[in-house]
């Protein structure tokens, strides 16, 4: 029961907010954050009781839910989800708390938003379910529109319309794909399942990968979002509340990524090997185009929101090689961009607390004035643009190993967004925070408080941590990373047994050698 409650505690709490009573937003507040801290240490109780060595899904509940359906409740929890989950749990209190002041209406519907989002996440990640994997995808859909519709800024309606309208389209595509394949597993064997170990074990003939691939990852590649699907994003970004940018960019778009690697290429491994040289052209561009643009941006926010857009390019990039390294280094990137980049959002929203303005012109030298804010920017900072001894190092590192053995031209310009990186963001640090101080309106800004000290100190903690301990989050994820390679190259044989426990992780080190990081991506499937 232990996923299921990581669930129902952010669910229950929701509620719970719901149900007090009016002009309460102090112990709304209070609640709420107490909720989503107990979540998190919940989360730490998993991680401490989870067998690193293993490939297993661990703590796996499956319940029969509707059987004429073949839909069940089937959870669990491998070195993958686990870190995802983390993040998720990690993120959440801090996005309740950096909201304490600049959130001062309808302070419990946005409580409750926060803690729905929370469940919906968490449910995303851990399902082994299609059909349920799916319910938890649309239902996280629901509070995030009404955070930035409700929250947001000036244009917030605009944008989570968008935000709606780009994310259903993709959903819808994905739906008649998992429909498709269920009934499919029903022609081969008599029985309709939408388990996802029954449809790792299918053999689906080569056509019908194709466009079940290309249903599956078009809806991935508008949440990553990959280029040309990217468009809903800076939008979003703008117009959400500094937790609903938090949330946004440190969980939510690792969804999409998360997707192509438990669904589009596990499932379908000939097509994704076929489109995979493809895909990794488009995350590419996407490096060097969010780059490019990012750099010319007059908002902070926006700059940011334009960064997601090529620092996924570089996971997508990792997950396109198929080979541990690879993939391992997305997984790490998954999760640093997730703290480096939700730690800019944080900078920027207390700077526009202060100022209400998110336009680079209109600050400049608040170092004389914020020296501590100006410190943990620039810590930030720093992680985001990949310096060594900083978590966002770890994952283009290994990204760069394992792309280099698949396609090194790629690679090659794929490097240039580490440069651009640099570029834009160490800018955007000068532009705002050195040089003499013009604007009268910057002098009497203060500096962190305690409660931002509590908000800012854990991200900039685990950038470091991250940069410094990598080990400490690579060994958990390797046994799971090297099953799913060997599942997509059909270097072993997979069938439902082996996913739901023979398959441990002293086994995948047996059976997948070493030599599966320097396999091309481009080579054709064994299956």
């Amino acid at each position: 029961m232990a996923l299921t409650l990581l669930v129902l505690l952010p669910l229950v709490g929701g509620l719970l907010v719901l149900l007090l009573g009016k002009d309460r937003d102090q112990l709304v507040r209070q609640v709420a954050l107490s909720v989503s801290l107990v979540t998190f240490l919940a989360s730490l109780w998993l991680w401490s009781s989870f067998d690193a060595a293993s490939a297993d899904f661990q703590f796996v509940e499956r319940y029969t839910w509707l059987p004429d359906f073949g839909i069940s409740y089937h959870v669990g929890l491998d070195g993958i989800t686990l870190w995802l989950v983390l993040l998720t749990t990690f993120l959440t209190p801090i996005g309740l708390l950096c909201s304490w002041e600049s959130v001062e209406q309808r302070v419990k519907e946005f409580s409750f938003f926060m803690l729905l989002l929370e469940a919906a996440m968490i449910g995303v990640f851990i399902s082994l379910d299609l059909f349920l994997f799916y319910i938890f995808w649309d239902a996280m859909l629901i509070p995030m529109y009404f955070l930035i519709g409700i929250w947001g800024y000036e244009q917030r309606i605009y944008a989570a319309v968008k935000f709606m309208l780009y994310t259903m389209a993709g959903s819808v595509l994905m739906l008649l794909a998992i429909i498709w394949i269920a009934y499919y597993h029903q022609t081969v064997t008599g029985v309709v399942s939408f388990d996802l170990l029954d449809l790792y074990a299918l053999e689906i003939p080569a056509e019908l990968q194709m466009w079940l691939f290309l249903a599956f990852t078009v809806a991935f590649a508008i949440k990553v979002p990959l280029f040309p699907f990217h468009t809903w994003l800076p939008d979003a970004h703008v117009q959400a509340p500094t937790a609903g940018s938090v949330i946004l960019a440190g969980v939510m778009l690792k969804m999409g990524t998360y997707g192509l690697l438990r669904f589009s290429f596990p499932l379908f491994p000939e097509a994704a090997l076929q489109f995979a040289p493809y895909i990794a052209i488009l995350a590419v561009i996407g490096i060097v185009y969010g780059a490019l643009v990012a750099m010319v941006q007059p908002d902070m926010k926006k700059l940011v929101a334009y960064s997601s857009v090529s620092h996924l390019g570089f996971v997508v990039l990792g997950l396109c090689a198929m080979n541990v390294t690879g993939v391992q280094g997305a997984l790490f990137q998954m999760l640093a961009h997730g703290v480096s980049t939700g730690g800019l959002f944080l900078i920027v929203g207390m700077l526009s607390e202060r100022r209400h303005t998110k336009l680079i012109a209109e600050y400049g030298g608040l170092k004389a004035v914020m020296p501590k804010l100006v410190a943990m920017f620039l810590l930030i900072t720093l992680a985001s643009i990949a310096l060594p001894g900083m978590n966002g190092f770890v994952g283009e590192f290994l990204i760069f190993i394992g792309s280099f053995a698949s396609n090194p031209g790629l690679t090659a310009v794929a490097v240039t967004g580490v440069i651009l990186s640099a570029v834009y963001m160490l800018w955007l640090f000068q532009r705002v925070n050195y040089g003499p101080l013009t604007n009268p309106r910057n002098k009497g800004l203060r500096d962190l408080s305690a409660r931002e000290w509590v908000v800012i100190a854990p991200i900039v903690a685990m950038c470091i941590g991250m940069g410094v301990a990598p080990g400490v989050f690579l060994k958990p994820m390797e046994p799971a990373v090297k099953r799913i390679v060997a599942q997509v190259r059909g270097i072993v044989p997979v069938n439902a047994a082996m996913m739901s426990g023979v398959f441990s992780g002293t086994a995948a080190a047996e059976k997948t050698p070493d030599v599966i990081a320097a396999t091309p991506a481009v080579e054709g499937s064994a299956r």
